[in-house]
């Protein structure tokens, strides 16, 4: 019994560390600038109600204390550990706007529809292309940041990232190859 606890013990050092190593990978990566961070908005608890655009009332979904506390986190470690962030694109819910407001606070956020939530096939369709295009548009010193939604970044990647984590993605043919992440506990 105690060499299956020390098992499990030395199991989930190794989980933690190997999250530990990709996340400095990814800030590695952005040292370099010239990439592109897909980032899911900060702890948001409840039920993914409906897309909440311009009306961040109680009835919505906003990030909590706890995503307000995560959002603070990415803006200081963006500050310190990435190259300059010259871009921030963010989807028009209460819970992206909310995030790019307290991590970015001093960037310019250009609010856009296509990191909303899609309400169908077709939306879905030219969201994606919207997003292929500025992804593969950008080539700026610095990195572009783009907060939206898990169904968005799952549409695009094929990965599921938590609450409040980052994505370091590149175009690869008609897709977006995933070259690391970066996890803001």
């Amino acid at each position: 019994m105690r060499a299956f606890f020390l098992a499990l013990l030395l199991a989930i050092g190794m989980l933690s560390s190997t999250g530990a190593s990709a996340t400095e990978a990814g800030w590695a990566l952005l040292r370099e600038g010239g990439h592109v961070v897909l980032l899911r908005h900060a702890y948001a608890p409840g039920p993914a109600g409906e897309n909440d655009i311009e009306d961040c009332g109680d009835r919505h979904r906003g990030i909590s204390e706890r995503g307000r506390q995560q959002a603070r986190r990415m803006g200081a470690l963006f500050d310190t550990r990435a190259e300059p962030v010259e871009r921030v694109l963010s989807g028009r819910s209460c819970r992206c706007v909310q995030t790019t407001e307290i991590a970015f606070r001093d960037e310019k956020v250009e609010l856009v529809p296509f990191l909303d939530l899609p309400r169908d096939d077709a939306e879905r369709e030219a969201n994606r292309a919207a997003i292929m295009k500025e992804i593969t548009g950008f080539s700026g010193q610095g990195n572009m940041v783009l907060v939206t939604h898990l169904e968005v970044i799952r549409a695009l990647t094929g990965q599921s990232p938590r609450e409040g984590e980052a994505l370091i993605v590149q175009p690869r043919g008609d897709d977006l190859h995933v070259l690391g992440r970066i996890v803001f506990n």
